[in-house]
Formats: C-alpha cells, structure tokens, sequence
C-alpha cells in the first residue's frame, strides 16, 4: 500500500518494460479485465507519430473543452509531475486519486502476477484507463507512448486514429527504415475506424494507406483529402486556411507558432469534422476558432523572458520544423543553441541542420541511463562555436550570462531535458 507520491514515484520509475517478457499487452487486457474493462466505457481518440502528437492533442482538447465536453488527455512524457500524464479539462490527477488507482493496480498484481509488475507505462495507462472511467469523461484524447503496434494503450477502440508525422526514433524497437517504424505507428488503425494522418513521407504514406485499405479504414491524407493554405505569421498570432471537401475555413487564427503547428491544427479540425458528420460531436466553427487561438503547450516553441525559447525537437523532423519556425519568428537574430538528447535518435541529422545556422551550439547531458554522452554529441557537430560540458545547470548559466539582445538561446532536444531546464528557470535558479 503506497501512502505518499513520493513513495508511489519513487517505485514506479523503476519500473522497466525489459525487466518483464510478457508477451506484448496480454497483462494489459488480463488486468483491464479485472476491473471489468474501463478503456470501453468512454469515447476516445488514438493518437500515434514521432512528432506533433502533443500539440495534436492541446489543439483538440482546447477545442472540445471551449464547446462543452469533459475531456481527458493522456500524455507523455510529463514536464514535472507524472500527475500531468493523465488530466481532465487541463487539470492533472490528484494526488490522492493518484495513490487510489496506484494501490488498485498493485493489488491486482500482487494477487494474480506475485507482484511482478509491468513497465511504468503499462501502470500510468491502467491507472488512466480507471480514471478516465470512473470520472465519466465524455472523449478521451489518448497518445501512445512508443510505437502504436504494441503500445499499452493499443487495446482500445476509438472513435478515430490519428497518426501525426513519421521519422526514424527508437530504431532499436520499431525498425530502421521509414516503411518500418510507419508499420508499427500504423498498428493503431481499427477496422472500420478512420484515421487521420498527416504524414507527408511517400515510403511511409503508402504503408499507412495500405494498412488502413486492408482495414476497410476511412484514410484522410493532407495534403489530399485536406489542406491548408495563405499561411501568415503575425507577431502573437497566425493566421491559415482550411479546406476538406466541402467544408471551408478562412483566416483561422493559431497561437502556436510555426508552419507545422499549422499541419496538427489541420489534424485536429479535420478530427472535428469527422466526428461532426458521424454526429458523436456538436461543435461549430466559431469554437474551433477561439480554441485555436488560445491554445498553448508547454515545451513547444515556448517562448520565454529573455529571448529563451525551449522546444522539444527529439528528433531531425522536429529539428527543422524547430528552425523553420526560427526564422520565421526570428529571422534578424542569432541562434545560440543548447543540445541535450537520449541516445536511441538521430542525432548526426538534428546537429546537421542546427550546424548550419547556429551562431554557437552548447553540447551536455541529463541525469539518465540511456542520457547521449555530451562529448559523443559534440563530436557530431561541424560548428566552429562549439562547446560541452556534462552539467546542464552550468552550461545553461554560461549561455545565459553571454546573451545580448540580438541573441535567441534555444534549449532544445529530450523533452525530459527541456523538463528540467523549464523547471530549473521558473524557479529563478539562473
């Protein structure tokens, strides 16, 4: 029985999916079972790809919350408390709620698995799963955590699938081609269920179609079956057109900077649309708009006092995308970058690209096992200004000192990097 989320965390974190050889998401469904089946009694959307998927996610909740509906999200990674993973209409898991769903898993395993638990993310999804059921949400926004195929959250029937960008990550578990890794986020397409994608990569594109074909899933591809165009970056907004079929909009305002965030806007109002014309949803255009407008996420171009942005680009897509939005926001400034990743990404293309237009980049490390070494990441790197050190706080406070008001500091890679720093400044460590 856990008393404290210190002593519940401190227990879970340790908990590793290769410690366990289970074969993939039978204790899943055997314990979903036991607690007769929560992840059936509310209406979801599935959500799987390498980037966007949080952004995805914000732009929908915004939306769904501004026109009435009790909406729960799953996330990861977590920017400072697990407790942000799962949350109804923005709010995070109580501790006390927390603790009750925690102590209702381990007494599950403890009396059918002789307390051999699952990996931490199999256990935060059960808990979610109790949640969201017992607090009768009426959709739940729902993101894998690795992959799609065998991901823990794979064992539920949504009312659609979304599958946001495809690039190479975690090549260990879902392969090394593009066609690979698309085959496993394509794992989440349901018979009969749409799904939205807004993959733009033909390798990938065709094994997700080719999925969806065999399983007789509605496909709605951008670019194809919708799109956006007239893209205008305004200084606090901007502003792009929508158009799927039918169903048009103009001048559609976006708080969320960058052309890409155009792209999850896109899969989010074309995720309305279709449970619109399904009828499992009541939502107007006008509250699409405002949500739109309004909507934020953390760690995601955000930009902070003193020309600080963080941005979790974990990976070579999200790396440009990231550079893109740079000069678009900033285009007369000079980049200086602080470069802090896990070792299972394509590195040598994301410090490529920062390279290229990087006034200086600073190399280092966080505090986990599977944590790039600074020096091997510095290695990577072509640019004449650069520089590494293994303490983050260190190297963020010599950056930080040597600003001047033409420089732009970007604090990108892991997002478990860009927890801590983000953390770490809010406190006024710096």
């Amino acid at each position: 029985m856990f008393k404290t989320m210190k002593e519940c965390t401190d227990f879970i974190f340790t908990l590793k999916a290769v410690d366990h050889k289970r074969a993939p998401l039978v204790l899943m469904r055997e314990v979903l079972t036991l607690f007769d089946n929560p992840q059936d009694k509310f209406r979801a959307i599935h959500l799987a790809g390498s980037n966007g998927k949080g952004s995805t996610v914000n732009a929908l909740r915004e939306i769904l919350q501004h026109a009435g509906y009790k909406v729960g999200a799953f996330t990861s990674p977590h920017l400072e408390q697990v407790n942000e993973r799962m949350t109804i209409n923005g709010t995070p898991i109580a501790d006390e709620d927390f603790l009750l769903y925690m102590n209702k898993v381990a007494e599950q395993i403890h009396l059918h698995y002789k307390g051999e638990f699952p990996s931490f993310f199999e256990v935060v999804t059960l808990i979610m799963f109790k949640y969201f059921a017992d607090q009768a949400v009426d959709i739940a926004l729902i993101e894998t955590g690795l992959g799609g195929r065998l991901d823990a959250t794979n064992v539920i029937t949504p009312e659609l699938s979304i599958i946001t960008t495809i690039s190479l990550e975690h090549t260990a578990f879902l392969g090394d081609t593009l066609a690979k890794v698309a085959f496993e986020k394509a794992g989440i397409i349901k018979d009969g269920v749409p799904v939205i994608v807004g993959v733009k990569n033909d390798e990938a594109l065709t094994v997700i179609q080719q999925i969806a074909e065999e399983r007789h899933a509605l496909c709605l591809v951008i670019g194809k079956d919708f799109s956006v165009a007239n893209i205008t970056q305004g200084t606090n907004l901007q502003h792009f057109h929508y158009k799927k079929a039918n169903n048009e909009m103009t001048d559609v305002p976006l708080k969320m900077a960058g052309s890409h965030q155009v792209d999850n806007a896109s899969l989010a109002i074309t995720a309305i649309f279709t449970l619109r014309e399904k009828q499992v949803l009541n939502i107007s255009n006008e509250s699409i708009r405002y949500a739109l407008a309004n909507a934020q996420w953390a760690g995601r171009f955000e930009q902070l006092v003193g020309n600080i942005v963080l941005d979790g680009a974990h990976n070579s897509e999200g790396t440009a995308a990231l550079i893109q939005t740079l000069k678009e926001v900033y285009p007369n400034q000079n980049y200086h970058f602080i470069y802090a990743a896990l070792s299972d990404k394509d590195h040598a293309s994301s410090i490529a690209l920062m390279d290229q237009i990087a006034a200086s980049i600073s190399f280092t490390q966080i505090d986990l096992p599977n944590a790039m070494p600074a020096g091997k990441l510095a290695e990577l790197s072509s640019n004449r200004e650069k520089t590494f050190r293994r303490d983050w706080k260190e190297i963020v406070r010599k950056v930080l000192h040597q600003r001047d008001e033409k420089d732009i500091v970007i604090i990108t890679g892991s997002l478990y990097f860009i927890a801590e720093v983000r953390q770490w400044l809010q406190e006024g460590e710096r």
